[in-house]
């Protein structure tokens, strides 16, 4: 992790060597990850190719960067090797609230689509994303991001599974999701990701989510329990606003409703007297 501080103070030199340092480091707390020690190196090329320089990053790309002769080696650790990825996913948030935490940091939830031709990508269907502006064969990925003034940084994601794939399990079979996984909503997805933070303590003094108004209002209550007695939620973007009884809210009067301090419960504020 380079944090932003370090970029304005070192040289070019320094900062390719805190790069490398940091790599390193990386490789050693992923490392339990893997039973072998062969697998483990190629999952360490792997993220040596997506530092890369090259705008794409296929398979080829990667395996070439990574000195392979094909993309095998790396495609089997994305799709047939076992590996926690939730576990992936915790370290990376651990390592950037260490490298990043802030009181006055922000949360920021978002979705993205990634564009596709074919059908056996998983959570691949026709269904809108602002990628393209419109309904088109596509992924759906809910991520949160952790922005503090030390810099940003992805620390959580979740596949979007439409109801066509959660209702067929041999399509989940095929694509090894596990056949226990319920629908889940874009929005109840992003519920999950907060509260996943909450309960490691992330710190952060915002929530900023774009579209999903039911995340941020089960999250204020999160926030409520946990004592925080401001919550700071936003919610961006005319999508996030909505109707109501045929009238279209103002996205600033959405925010000023939402951005209020949270009231403490009677039980608090007696607590804290």
């Amino acid at each position: 992790m380079i944090r932003r501080s370090w970029a304005q103070t070192a040289s070019i030199e320094e900062t390719l060597a805190l790069w490398a340092a940091s790599l390193r480091e990386i490789k050693k707390r992923i490392r339990p990850l893997f039973n072998q020690d062969r697998v483990a190196r190629n999952a360490g090329l792997f993220l040596e190719g997506l530092l890369g320089d090259e705008q794409r990053k296929t398979g080829w790309m990667r395996a070439e960067a990574a000195g392979d002769p094909g993309p095998w080696r790396q495609q089997a650790i994305l799709g047939r090797r076992d590996w926690d990825a939730d576990g992936l996913r915790d370290i990376v948030r651990d390592y950037v609230i260490e490298h990043l935490a802030d009181d006055d940091a922000v949360l920021v939830i978002d979705e993205t689509g990634f564009l596709k031709q074919g059908k056996a990508s998983c959570g691949v269907a026709r269904q809108y994303t602002g990628s393209a502006g419109k309904i088109t064969n596509c992924q759906i990925g809910v991520f949160a991001a952790y922005v503090s003034r030390h810099g940003h940084a992805f620390i959580d994601r979740s596949l979007y599974l439409p109801k066509q794939w959660t209702d067929d399990p041999t399509r989940l079979k095929a694509a090894y999701v596990p056949p226990d996984t319920g629908f889940a909503t874009e929005p109840k997805l992003a519920t999950r990701m907060i509260a996943r933070a909450i309960a490691v303590s992330v710190p952060f003094k915002r929530l900023r989510c774009r579209r999903y108004r039911t995340a941020t209002t089960q999250s204020r209550q999160r926030l409520r329990a946990r004592g925080q007695q401001r919550s700071c939620i936003s919610i961006l973007g005319q999508a996030a606003v909505g109707c109501r009884h045929g009238r279209r809210h103002r996205p600033d009067a959405a925010c000023d409703r939402l951005e209020t301090p949270v009231r403490r419960s009677r039980d608090q504020r007696t607590a804290a007297a």
